[in-house]
This record gives structure tokens, C-alpha cells and sequence, in this order.
């Protein structure tokens, strides 16, 4: 990861100011879904680039330790060996750039990837996943437990009641108070901008999440009705972008939530490269949050190596 994001005093005057252009951004969503994509190699390129961005993720009632530890085998090799050295990318260290579980599933993903000889780092979701309604003190114990386990990224969600009430100063103290739970833990901060209700909100709750001390900010749990849309990752990389100009701290963003195909990871990286620039093109400032995408990118890659998509028990699962 990157150097942290240290945040700053809540700035409330810079976020009363904040008005969208709701025209505007839809716009110049469209402007970059309309793009015409890269094909052949230089589209294999792109894809194995987005798989080195992926936190791959389990987050379900179900997990046990072997789907995790499956999940973890599946992170530090994830594309097949032999298309990889079709590619001559077999001896380039291609992992997904970190997996995110529960937090009490941490410590099989620590003890999985210690026994691969792995330092692939573990993510987890806390404070309340997903709904972010639990009380602050199990919040916060939520948090020590994760790191405790092994964590070394921790995706945070925010209350939400707080940033449609407008109570930006509570919800920075929050957000403050998880970011030093999190001790050298990175901190990623969710959003949930499906139930934020306008794309004004969603710019304001991105800044304070920033002033509060967020390396990250991201779209979704992957549970709301609204995931990650190109609307809303205009606003707030648009609003990663202010905060870099005002203050010189980059702070990463992750998308999450619905994102299925190798089609759509590309369309991402293009979105970044556009507004943010080539530095956000790393894992250190960039992420996708998925479950299922990774399968579609391994499918696609096949389709480039041979020249036919794989039948279904051709590919392991991911």
C-alpha cells in the first residue's frame, strides 16, 4: 500500500460548499463507458493489469475454513501457470492484490496464506458489515479483533444515518476514532452510496471520510440495491482528486459490488487512468472489490491464449 493518508481538521466550511452537477457526471460516464476498448494482447494486457487490483472476497453466512483457504490458494495463483507462460507473464509474481473475509475468518486467511509462503495481505470487512448499525463500542472491539487476527487492511462501513442527517462532525469522529483502532492497518472506508441518497452526499461523505484519515474510500459493501456505478465513481474520484490538490495526500478508491465481467474491470482502469492519472493504476491506490469477476477475467485470457473459451470443468473455481 501506499504512504497513509494522515486526514486533517474537519473542514466543514469546504463540505457545506459542495454542489454536483448531476448532468455533468452522467455525461461523462458515458463519455467513458463509450470508449472503444483495447483488443487482443494489449486487452490481455489491461485484464491481467485488473487482476493485480482485485480483492478477492468472501462474504458469505457460509464460509467455513476450507472455502477460505480456497480463496487464499486462488489469490496467490490466479490465473493458470501454463496462459500465464504462453504470455511470458508466468515469472512476474501475478497474485489478485490482496483477499477480504469476515473478520472472523481472518485468521484462517492468515494461517492459508503463512502456510503458502505467501505475504499476500489479508483484508476484512468490520464496524457492523453491512449495515454499519451496531452500537460504536462493538464497532471499534470489531476492528482490534480483526488486526489482532492478522489483518493489515480493514474495510470500515459508515454510519450512514449520520451522513444523510448531515451530522458530518459525528461522523468524522467516528470514522477518526476506527482509523486509530486500525493502528498500521490500512483503512479502507465504505460508503454503502446506494443508500446515500444524492450524488451531493455521496461528494461529502467521501471528503469527510478523507479529512478523517481513510487510505481508501469505496463504493459499496456489495450488498446494497446500488453497487458500484460509473456515476458515482466520477464523484467521488472526482472528490479523491480535490483532496490531493488541497492537501498533496493520494487516497486510493475501490469500486465494489456487481462487477462481473473482464469487459467492465477494463472500463474501471480506463475511468482511473482518465481522471486520476497512471498513478492510481497500481493496487497500492486502486482495488476492485469482486467475488465472481476474477473467473471472467481466467475465461477471457483463455479465449486469448487459444483461441476457444474453456469448458466448464477446465478451469479451477475461483
Amino acid at each position: 500500500m501506499s504512504a497513509r493518508n494522515p486526514g486533517m481538521h474537519l473542514d466543514l466550511e469546504w463540505v457545506s460548499k459542495v454542489k454536483v452537477n448531476t448532468q455533468a457526471v452522467l455525461k461523462r460516464a458515458q463519455q467513458i463507458q463509450g470508449r472503444k476498448v483495447a483488443k487482443k494482447q494489449w486487452q490481455a494486457a489491461w485484464q491481467l493489469k485488473a487482476v493485480t487490483c482485485i480483492d478477492l472476497t468472501t462474504l458469505a453466512g457460509d464460509d467455513t475454513p476450507s472455502n477460505v483457504h480456497r480463496l487464499c490458494m486462488k489469490a496467490t495463483q490466479p490465473v493458470r501457470h501454463d496462459l500465464l507462460k504462453s504470455m511470458d507473464m508466468h515469472d512476474k509474481g501475478i497474485t489478485t492484490a490482496a483477499v477480504c473475509v469476515y473478520p472472523s475468518r481472518v485468521a484462517d486467511a492468515v494461517k492459508s496464506l503463512k502456510a503458502a509462503n505467501s505475504s499476500l495481505p489479508v483484508a476484512s470487512v468490520a464496524t457492523g458489515f453491512p449495515a454499519g448499525q451496531t452500537p460504536l463500542k462493538t464497532r471499534l472491539a470489531e476492528v482490534q479483533m480483526a488486526v489482532e487476527d492478522g489483518a493489515t487492511e480493514i474495510d470500515i462501513v459508515i454510519n450512514r444515518t449520520l451522513a444523510l442527517t448531515g451530522q458530518w462532525t459525528a461522523l468524522y469522529d467516528e470514522i477518526r476514532q476506527f482509523r486509530e483502532a486500525c493502528g498500521d492497518a490500512h483503512m479502507k472506508t465504505i460508503l454503502a452510496v446506494g443508500e446515500l441518497g444524492t450524488f451531493t452526499n455521496v461528494y461529502k461523505a467521501s471528503l469527510v471520510s478523507m479529512m478523517a484519515g481513510s487510505d481508501f474510500i469505496k463504493t459499496s459493501t456489495g450488498k446494497e440495491s446500488v453497487n458500484a456505478t460509473y456515476p458515482i465513481a466520477i464523484v467521488m474520484v472526482r472528490a479523491i482528486r480535490d483532496y490531493y490538490l488541497k492537501t498533496g495526500h493520494k487516497v486510493g478508491f475501490k469500486p465494489a459490488g456487481g462487477i462481473r465481467t473482464a469487459q467492465e474491470s477494463v472500463v474501471w482502469l480506463t475511468l482511473m487512468k482518465e481522471e486520476l492519472g497512471d498513478e492510481w493504476l497500481n493496487p497500492h491506490l486502486f482495488r476492485l472489490g469482486a467475488s465472481s469477476l476474477l473467473a471472467d477475467i481466467e475465461r477471457q485470457i483463455y479465449h486469448y491464449v487459444t483461441g476457444r473459451y474453456p469448458a466448464y470443468h477446465e478451469l479451477p473455481m475461483a
